[in-house]
């Protein structure tokens, strides 16, 4: 049998019978990994516990069965250095994952991306950095369905190796500060150079204090990191919308603060505008333009009614 597959394959007998130990090794060993993890499915009710279980049945199988068929295709195989070798190659890929996170995590403690207090947005997932493991880190969550960056209660446990694979913002990173801005949009007939003003004072007396904290921030980032602001102070731009004149406070402020600061500016500025009666919030509308038009008299064409 094995002359006349060798024949036909245009192959050494020596390779056919290699294929079929190794095809047989493949399925004994696939057959004997699905009942191991069907044993362990029927004993717990723990989906984490079968997981794992699932996890270390799969490298145990991948590990077997790298050494089985090197012992197959691999002369003097019963050497300890081809046999450490092969052991070595075997682990590299069945725990390619678990060695993955083990070099993130050697990354993570030597350059220090972030640290344990730390917000930062890896893919698409944000949160402070509350523990760094060997494997993964966790966090608690923010954002998501809670708005202005607040936390939602959840806490993600991350893979190191997302590390490497996943873009990474870190919010406190050298400047621990980030830029907000608050757009407020008045209508085309409110008085916006006294709206301007207003925005401007409102800024000055809740935020402006901010910068001062910022800037002694910069000075000690600045050997480190190329980071460089012109100017902090708040500032207030305009801009035009389709439904009216927008005026955007841009001010720092610490990521945890972003919300606080959105309420205390809003509070001042809807209490000053109500102070104003030509000053007024705009909102969606639709305007409509008619033109008149004259029809002829028919008893005299030349007179208009």
């Amino acid at each position: 049998m094995e002359a006349a597959i060798a024949s036909h394959l245009h192959v050494s007998t020596e390779i056919v019978r290699k294929l079929g130990i190794s095809l047989l090794l493949m399925l004994s060993l696939f057959l004997l990994r699905n009942i191991l993890i069907s044993i362990v499915a029927r004993r717990t009710e723990n989906p984490q516990t079968v997981y794992f279980a699932r996890r270390m049945i799969g490298y145990g199988y991948g590990i077997l069965l790298i050494i089985l068929l090197a012992g197959v295709w691999i002369k003097n195989f019963g050497s300890i250095g081809t046999y450490i070798g092969i052991l070595s190659a075997g682990l590299a890929i069945a725990l390619h994952e678990t060695l993955a996170n083990i070099a993130a995590w050697l990354f993570i403690i030597w350059k220090k991306p972030f640290v344990i207090g730390d917000r930062i947005q890896i893919g698409d997932t944000k949160g402070d950095v509350i523990d760094i493991r060997m494997f993964q880190f966790s966090l608690v969550e923010v954002g998501n369905w809670v708005d202005a960056e607040q936390s939602t209660g959840r806490v993600m446990h991350i893979p190191n190796n997302m590390v490497i694979k996943e873009k990474m913002a870190n919010y406190h990173a050298g400047f621990k500060h980030i830029w907000n801005e608050i757009g407020v949009l008045i209508t085309f007939e409110s008085d916006w150079r006294k709206a301007k003003e207003i925005l401007e004072t409102i800024a000055k007396e809740k935020v402006e204090h901010i910068a001062s904290e910022a800037e002694r921030e910069i000075h000690r980032a600045a050997s480190e990191y190329m980071i460089y602001f012109r100017k902090l102070t708040p500032a207030v731009y305009l801009s035009t919308k389709d439904n009216g004149v927008m005026l955007s406070i841009r001010y720092v402020i610490d990521p945890r603060k972003r919300r606080g600061s959105e309420q205390t500016i809003w509070e001042a500025i809807l209490t000053e505008f109500e102070k104003h009666p030509d000053i007024d919030l705009a909102y969606p509308t639709t305007r409509f333009y008619t033109q008149e038009i004259q029809k002829a008299d028919p008893a005299n064409p030349g007179r208009q009614n």
